[in-house]
Protein backbone atom coordinates (compact mmCIF):
# COMPACT_ATOMS: atom_id res chain seq x y z
CA UNK A 1 0.00 0.00 0.00
CA UNK A 2 1.46 3.64 -1.03
CA UNK A 3 1.96 6.28 1.47
CA UNK A 4 -1.28 8.02 -0.48
CA UNK A 5 -3.64 5.09 0.13
CA UNK A 6 -2.17 4.81 4.07
CA UNK A 7 -3.29 8.63 4.02
CA UNK A 8 -6.59 7.94 2.45
CA UNK A 9 -7.85 5.51 4.81
CA UNK A 10 -6.72 6.81 8.19
CA UNK A 11 -9.96 6.88 10.54
CA UNK A 12 -8.78 10.45 10.62
CA UNK A 13 -9.80 11.07 7.27
CA UNK A 14 -13.44 9.73 7.96
CA UNK A 15 -14.16 11.78 10.79
CA UNK A 16 -16.42 14.03 8.62
CA UNK A 17 -18.41 11.65 7.14
CA UNK A 18 -19.96 11.98 10.00
CA UNK A 19 -21.42 15.63 9.08
CA UNK A 20 -22.35 14.55 5.29
CA UNK A 21 -26.08 14.23 4.60
CA UNK A 22 -27.26 11.29 2.66
CA UNK A 23 -27.67 12.96 -0.41
CA UNK A 24 -23.78 14.00 0.24
CA UNK A 25 -23.02 10.33 0.90
CA UNK A 26 -24.96 8.95 -2.58
CA UNK A 27 -22.92 11.83 -4.50
CA UNK A 28 -19.36 11.07 -3.09
CA UNK A 29 -20.15 7.01 -3.56
CA UNK A 30 -21.02 8.38 -7.22
CA UNK A 31 -17.99 10.29 -7.60
CA UNK A 32 -16.05 7.55 -5.96
CA UNK A 33 -17.30 5.08 -8.45
CA UNK A 34 -16.25 7.01 -11.39
CA UNK A 35 -12.99 7.76 -9.82
CA UNK A 36 -12.19 4.18 -10.05
CA UNK A 37 -13.49 3.27 -13.13
CA UNK A 38 -11.05 5.85 -14.68
CA UNK A 39 -8.20 5.32 -12.79
CA UNK A 40 -8.03 1.38 -12.39
CA UNK A 41 -10.48 -0.23 -15.05
CA UNK A 42 -9.27 -1.23 -18.17
CA UNK A 43 -9.68 -4.59 -21.06
CA UNK A 44 -7.13 -7.18 -20.47
CA UNK A 45 -6.65 -10.71 -21.73
CA UNK A 46 -7.33 -13.37 -18.93
CA UNK A 47 -5.33 -16.88 -18.57
CA UNK A 48 -6.13 -19.68 -16.51
CA UNK A 49 -4.04 -22.53 -16.57
CA UNK A 50 -4.54 -25.51 -14.30
CA UNK A 51 -2.59 -28.86 -13.52
CA UNK A 52 -4.95 -31.80 -14.61
CA UNK A 53 -5.25 -34.93 -11.79
CA UNK A 54 -2.64 -33.25 -9.42
CA UNK A 55 -4.23 -34.44 -6.27
CA UNK A 56 -4.99 -38.49 -7.28
CA UNK A 57 -0.77 -37.70 -8.62
CA UNK A 58 0.39 -36.46 -5.66
CA UNK A 59 -1.47 -39.10 -3.16
CA UNK A 60 0.34 -41.68 -5.75
CA UNK A 61 3.51 -40.32 -6.05
CA UNK A 62 4.40 -38.53 -3.03
CA UNK A 63 5.10 -34.90 -2.41
CA UNK A 64 7.92 -34.37 -4.12
CA UNK A 65 7.28 -36.16 -7.59
CA UNK A 66 4.04 -33.99 -7.06
CA UNK A 67 6.30 -30.55 -7.00
CA UNK A 68 8.27 -31.37 -9.63
CA UNK A 69 5.72 -31.84 -11.70
CA UNK A 70 4.12 -28.43 -10.43
CA UNK A 71 7.52 -26.80 -10.81
CA UNK A 72 7.45 -27.47 -14.35
CA UNK A 73 3.71 -26.40 -15.34
CA UNK A 74 5.24 -22.59 -13.76
CA UNK A 75 8.82 -22.98 -15.73
CA UNK A 76 6.96 -23.55 -19.18
CA UNK A 77 4.22 -21.06 -18.34
CA UNK A 78 6.86 -17.98 -17.43
CA UNK A 79 8.72 -18.60 -19.99
CA UNK A 80 6.24 -18.19 -22.24
CA UNK A 81 4.36 -15.36 -21.02
CA UNK A 82 7.88 -13.55 -20.67
CA UNK A 83 8.53 -14.12 -24.39
CA UNK A 84 5.06 -12.86 -25.47
CA UNK A 85 4.78 -9.78 -23.15
CA UNK A 86 2.06 -11.04 -20.77
CA UNK A 87 2.61 -11.20 -16.81
CA UNK A 88 1.93 -13.92 -14.20
CA UNK A 89 -0.71 -12.39 -11.60
CA UNK A 90 -0.94 -15.39 -9.27
CA UNK A 91 -0.04 -18.77 -8.51
CA UNK A 92 -2.01 -20.40 -6.21
CA UNK A 93 -1.62 -24.71 -5.94
CA UNK A 94 -1.36 -26.18 -9.37
CA UNK A 95 -2.77 -23.32 -11.16
CA UNK A 96 -1.74 -19.36 -12.36
CA UNK A 97 -3.35 -16.98 -13.68
CA UNK A 98 -1.69 -14.62 -16.42
CA UNK A 99 -2.82 -11.40 -18.10
CA UNK A 100 -1.90 -10.20 -21.39
CA UNK A 101 -2.57 -7.10 -23.67
CA UNK A 102 -3.59 -8.81 -26.85
CA UNK A 103 -5.28 -12.17 -27.67
CA UNK A 104 -3.05 -12.87 -30.37
CA UNK A 105 -0.28 -12.97 -27.99
CA UNK A 106 -1.86 -14.61 -25.62
CA UNK A 107 -2.54 -17.69 -27.81
CA UNK A 108 1.03 -17.74 -29.05
CA UNK A 109 2.14 -18.43 -25.21
CA UNK A 110 -0.19 -20.96 -25.13
CA UNK A 111 1.05 -22.35 -28.49
CA UNK A 112 4.83 -21.96 -26.79
CA UNK A 113 3.56 -23.90 -23.77
CA UNK A 114 2.21 -26.80 -25.56
CA UNK A 115 4.72 -27.06 -28.23
CA UNK A 116 7.62 -27.43 -25.38
CA UNK A 117 5.32 -29.59 -23.05
CA UNK A 118 5.05 -32.19 -25.60
CA UNK A 119 8.81 -32.53 -25.89
CA UNK A 120 9.06 -33.01 -22.19
CA UNK A 121 6.40 -35.42 -21.81
CA UNK A 122 7.79 -37.26 -24.72
CA UNK A 123 10.54 -38.23 -22.46
CA UNK A 124 8.79 -38.63 -19.22
CA UNK A 125 7.07 -42.13 -18.43
CA UNK A 126 3.29 -42.45 -19.02
CA UNK A 127 2.23 -41.90 -15.89
CA UNK A 128 4.44 -38.88 -15.10
CA UNK A 129 3.37 -36.51 -17.78
CA UNK A 130 2.30 -33.39 -17.41
CA UNK A 131 -1.13 -32.42 -18.88
CA UNK A 132 -2.69 -28.53 -18.55
CA UNK A 133 -6.38 -27.19 -19.36
CA UNK A 134 -6.52 -23.74 -20.46
CA UNK A 135 -8.77 -21.11 -20.15
CA UNK A 136 -8.74 -17.55 -21.96
CA UNK A 137 -11.24 -14.64 -21.76
CA UNK A 138 -11.21 -10.68 -22.66
CA UNK A 139 -12.96 -8.35 -20.67
CA UNK A 140 -12.94 -5.24 -18.42
CA UNK A 141 -11.34 -5.56 -15.10
CA UNK A 142 -9.66 -3.81 -12.52
CA UNK A 143 -6.01 -3.30 -12.08
CA UNK A 144 -3.25 -1.08 -10.05
CA UNK A 145 -0.58 -2.59 -12.48
CA UNK A 146 -0.05 -5.79 -9.99
CA UNK A 147 -3.36 -7.30 -8.61
CA UNK A 148 -6.44 -7.62 -10.88
CA UNK A 149 -9.74 -8.57 -10.14
CA UNK A 150 -13.65 -8.56 -11.32
CA UNK A 151 -15.76 -10.32 -12.29
CA UNK A 152 -14.37 -11.25 -15.71
CA UNK A 153 -11.66 -13.28 -13.58
CA UNK A 154 -14.36 -15.30 -12.02
CA UNK A 155 -16.11 -15.58 -15.24
CA UNK A 156 -12.73 -16.81 -16.59
CA UNK A 157 -11.79 -19.08 -14.21
CA UNK A 158 -15.13 -20.92 -14.76
CA UNK A 159 -14.12 -21.15 -18.53
CA UNK A 160 -10.98 -23.11 -17.56
CA UNK A 161 -12.95 -25.15 -14.89
CA UNK A 162 -15.13 -26.92 -17.77
CA UNK A 163 -12.44 -27.67 -20.43
CA UNK A 164 -11.23 -31.21 -20.82
CA UNK A 165 -8.27 -32.52 -19.99
CA UNK A 166 -5.48 -31.24 -22.12
CA UNK A 167 -8.19 -28.55 -23.93
CA UNK A 168 -7.79 -24.85 -24.53
CA UNK A 169 -10.79 -22.98 -24.54
CA UNK A 170 -12.09 -19.41 -25.46
CA UNK A 171 -14.92 -17.37 -24.08
CA UNK A 172 -16.86 -15.69 -27.13
CA UNK A 173 -15.05 -12.11 -26.22
CA UNK A 174 -11.22 -13.63 -26.65
CA UNK A 175 -12.24 -15.35 -29.81
CA UNK A 176 -13.68 -11.98 -31.46
CA UNK A 177 -10.39 -10.42 -30.44
CA UNK A 178 -8.89 -12.81 -32.60
CA UNK A 179 -7.34 -12.12 -36.29
CA UNK A 180 -8.80 -14.32 -38.82
CA UNK A 181 -5.69 -15.81 -39.23
CA UNK A 182 -5.89 -17.45 -35.40
CA UNK A 183 -9.61 -17.92 -35.64
CA UNK A 184 -9.28 -20.71 -38.49
CA UNK A 185 -6.95 -22.74 -35.46
CA UNK A 186 -10.35 -22.78 -33.16
CA UNK A 187 -13.25 -24.59 -33.35
CA UNK A 188 -16.89 -24.42 -31.72
CA UNK A 189 -18.13 -26.38 -28.39
CA UNK A 190 -21.53 -27.16 -28.08
CA UNK A 191 -22.93 -24.26 -25.73
CA UNK A 192 -21.96 -24.91 -21.79
CA UNK A 193 -23.55 -24.77 -18.95
CA UNK A 194 -20.92 -22.81 -16.44
CA UNK A 195 -21.28 -22.61 -12.46
CA UNK A 196 -22.92 -19.19 -11.83
CA UNK A 197 -23.93 -18.59 -14.79
CA UNK A 198 -27.54 -18.38 -15.78
CA UNK A 199 -27.82 -19.29 -19.29
CA UNK A 200 -25.55 -21.91 -21.17
CA UNK A 201 -22.33 -20.12 -23.43
CA UNK A 202 -20.68 -20.69 -26.61
CA UNK A 203 -17.11 -21.28 -26.34
CA UNK A 204 -14.14 -22.30 -28.88
CA UNK A 205 -11.72 -24.63 -28.67
CA UNK A 206 -8.36 -24.10 -29.86
CA UNK A 207 -6.75 -26.53 -31.58
CA UNK A 208 -3.02 -25.53 -31.72
CA UNK A 209 -1.69 -28.24 -33.54
CA UNK A 210 -1.62 -28.42 -37.37
CA UNK A 211 -4.61 -30.26 -38.26
CA UNK A 212 -3.02 -31.40 -41.48
CA UNK A 213 -0.45 -33.46 -39.27
CA UNK A 214 -1.78 -34.18 -36.21
CA UNK A 215 -5.17 -36.82 -36.34
CA UNK A 216 -7.29 -35.76 -33.54
CA UNK A 217 -10.16 -38.73 -34.37
CA UNK A 218 -10.03 -42.35 -34.65
CA UNK A 219 -12.51 -44.75 -36.90
CA UNK A 220 -12.21 -48.15 -35.36
CA UNK A 221 -13.43 -51.06 -37.31
CA UNK A 222 -17.10 -50.97 -38.46
CA UNK A 223 -18.28 -48.44 -35.68
CA UNK A 224 -20.65 -45.82 -37.27
CA UNK A 225 -18.75 -42.80 -35.64
CA UNK A 226 -14.80 -42.07 -34.86
CA UNK A 227 -13.87 -41.68 -31.45
CA UNK A 228 -11.51 -38.46 -30.51
CA UNK A 229 -8.43 -38.85 -29.44
CA UNK A 230 -7.50 -38.23 -26.09
CA UNK A 231 -5.16 -34.94 -26.05
CA UNK A 232 -2.52 -36.89 -24.59
CA UNK A 233 1.43 -36.90 -26.18
CA UNK A 234 1.28 -40.29 -25.52
CA UNK A 235 -1.97 -42.83 -26.65
CA UNK A 236 -1.72 -46.08 -25.48
CA UNK A 237 -3.93 -48.44 -27.44
CA UNK A 238 -4.34 -51.74 -26.59
CA UNK A 239 -7.00 -54.73 -25.53
CA UNK A 240 -6.10 -54.32 -21.30
CA UNK A 241 -9.05 -52.14 -19.71
CA UNK A 242 -7.12 -51.73 -16.17
CA UNK A 243 -4.11 -52.66 -14.64
CA UNK A 244 -3.51 -52.39 -10.51
CA UNK A 245 -6.44 -50.57 -10.30
CA UNK A 246 -6.02 -47.93 -13.34
CA UNK A 247 -6.25 -47.79 -16.63
CA UNK A 248 -4.28 -49.56 -18.49
CA UNK A 249 -4.77 -48.31 -22.28
CA UNK A 250 -6.08 -44.80 -23.06
CA UNK A 251 -8.08 -46.61 -26.29
CA UNK A 252 -9.17 -49.84 -25.35
CA UNK A 253 -9.50 -52.25 -28.19
CA UNK A 254 -12.03 -55.42 -28.47
CA UNK A 255 -13.77 -57.18 -31.06
CA UNK A 256 -16.61 -59.13 -31.12
CA UNK A 257 -14.64 -62.07 -32.15
CA UNK A 258 -13.32 -63.47 -28.42
CA UNK A 259 -10.76 -65.50 -30.30
CA UNK A 260 -10.04 -62.64 -32.29
CA UNK A 261 -9.79 -60.17 -29.05
CA UNK A 262 -7.13 -62.43 -27.67
CA UNK A 263 -4.79 -61.76 -31.30
CA UNK A 264 -4.78 -57.82 -29.82
CA UNK A 265 -1.97 -57.50 -27.20
CA UNK A 266 -2.68 -55.89 -23.85
CA UNK A 267 -0.56 -53.04 -25.28
CA UNK A 268 -0.25 -53.11 -27.93
CA UNK A 269 0.80 -49.48 -29.79
CA UNK A 270 1.22 -46.22 -28.98
CA UNK A 271 0.72 -43.21 -30.65
CA UNK A 272 2.78 -40.55 -29.50
CA UNK A 273 2.92 -36.44 -30.44
CA UNK A 274 5.95 -34.55 -31.53
CA UNK A 275 6.67 -31.29 -32.44
CA UNK A 276 6.27 -32.05 -36.07
CA UNK A 277 4.48 -34.43 -36.02
CA UNK A 278 2.85 -38.07 -35.10
CA UNK A 279 4.31 -41.31 -34.87
CA UNK A 280 3.48 -44.44 -34.26
CA UNK A 281 5.87 -46.92 -31.79
CA UNK A 282 4.68 -50.75 -31.82
CA UNK A 283 4.87 -52.17 -28.35
CA UNK A 284 3.84 -55.73 -29.37
CA UNK A 285 5.50 -58.76 -30.94
CA UNK A 286 2.11 -58.99 -32.57
CA UNK A 287 1.65 -57.62 -36.28
CA UNK A 288 0.93 -53.74 -36.29
CA UNK A 289 0.42 -52.86 -40.44
CA UNK A 290 0.62 -48.66 -41.01
CA UNK A 291 -0.76 -48.58 -44.72
CA UNK A 292 0.12 -51.76 -45.33
CA UNK A 293 3.42 -52.03 -44.05
CA UNK A 294 4.98 -53.24 -41.11
CA UNK A 295 5.91 -51.46 -37.76
CA UNK A 296 8.54 -53.10 -36.19
CA UNK A 297 8.39 -53.00 -32.58
CA UNK A 298 9.94 -50.22 -30.67
CA UNK A 299 10.77 -48.46 -33.61
CA UNK A 300 8.48 -45.13 -34.53
CA UNK A 301 6.78 -45.22 -37.98
CA UNK A 302 5.11 -41.21 -39.27
CA UNK A 303 1.78 -41.49 -39.33
CA UNK A 304 -0.91 -38.82 -40.69
CA UNK A 305 -4.79 -38.28 -41.20
CA UNK A 306 -5.73 -40.67 -43.51
CA UNK A 307 -3.42 -43.43 -42.24
CA UNK A 308 -5.10 -46.91 -41.99
CA UNK A 309 -3.50 -49.49 -39.07
CA UNK A 310 -4.21 -52.76 -38.93
CA UNK A 311 -3.84 -54.73 -35.39
CA UNK A 312 -2.69 -57.92 -35.25
CA UNK A 313 -4.91 -59.39 -38.34
CA UNK A 314 -7.80 -58.53 -36.09
CA UNK A 315 -8.81 -55.20 -36.21
CA UNK A 316 -8.31 -51.98 -38.42
CA UNK A 317 -8.58 -48.57 -37.71
CA UNK A 318 -8.22 -45.40 -39.54
CA UNK A 319 -7.11 -41.71 -38.22
CA UNK A 320 -8.82 -38.74 -38.89
CA UNK A 321 -9.27 -35.22 -38.45
CA UNK A 322 -12.36 -32.03 -38.99
CA UNK A 323 -12.30 -30.41 -42.04
CA UNK A 324 -10.14 -27.07 -41.78
CA UNK A 325 -12.04 -23.73 -41.43
CA UNK A 326 -11.39 -20.97 -44.24
CA UNK A 327 -10.23 -17.59 -43.21
CA UNK A 328 -13.92 -16.51 -44.74
CA UNK A 329 -15.41 -18.78 -42.66
CA UNK A 330 -14.30 -17.71 -39.47
CA UNK A 331 -16.48 -15.00 -38.40
CA UNK A 332 -19.16 -17.46 -39.02
CA UNK A 333 -17.51 -20.31 -36.76
CA UNK A 334 -19.61 -19.32 -33.69
CA UNK A 335 -23.13 -18.55 -35.82
CA UNK A 336 -23.22 -21.92 -37.46
CA UNK A 337 -22.25 -24.40 -34.12
CA UNK A 338 -23.25 -27.06 -36.50
CA UNK A 339 -21.31 -31.20 -35.93
CA UNK A 340 -18.18 -31.29 -36.44
CA UNK A 341 -17.34 -32.76 -39.93
CA UNK A 342 -14.54 -35.64 -40.04
CA UNK A 343 -12.65 -35.97 -43.56
CA UNK A 344 -13.95 -39.45 -44.47
CA UNK A 345 -13.16 -39.35 -48.01
CA UNK A 346 -10.41 -41.42 -47.42
CA UNK A 347 -12.42 -44.16 -45.63
CA UNK A 348 -14.17 -44.33 -48.54
CA UNK A 349 -11.84 -44.42 -51.27
CA UNK A 350 -9.89 -47.18 -49.41
CA UNK A 351 -12.38 -49.25 -49.07
CA UNK A 352 -14.41 -50.92 -45.78
CA UNK A 353 -12.53 -51.71 -42.47
CA UNK A 354 -12.17 -55.25 -41.66
CA UNK A 355 -12.18 -57.38 -38.04
CA UNK A 356 -14.45 -54.65 -36.44
CA UNK A 357 -16.00 -53.71 -33.33
CA UNK A 358 -19.60 -53.72 -33.82
CA UNK A 359 -21.36 -50.54 -34.39
CA UNK A 360 -22.80 -49.86 -30.97
CA UNK A 361 -20.35 -51.74 -28.96
CA UNK A 362 -18.82 -49.96 -25.86
CA UNK A 363 -15.69 -47.63 -26.87
CA UNK A 364 -13.09 -46.61 -24.88
CA UNK A 365 -14.21 -43.05 -23.35
CA UNK A 366 -17.48 -43.96 -24.18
Amino acid sequence: MSASDSAFVTPSCFAQLDQLSLKDIIRLQAQLEQELKRRFERSLVLLFSDMVGSTSYFQRFGDAAGRQLQQLHLDLLEAAVLAHDGRIVDTAGDGAFVVFEDCGRALRAIQQVQVQLSEQNLSRARSHQLQLRMGLHWGRVLSDGQSVSGDAVNFCARVVASAEPGEVRLSREAFQELPAAWRVQCRPLAPVLLKDVAAAVELMAFDWRDRSQFPTHVLIGDAKDPQALPLLDIISFGRLREHEGVPANDVVLSHADPMQALQISRWHFELRRGAQGMVLRALSDSATLVDGQPAPKGRDVPVRVGCRIDVANALSLRLLAPLPCHAADADQTLVSMSRMRLDLSAVAAAGPLTGEIPAGARRAGS
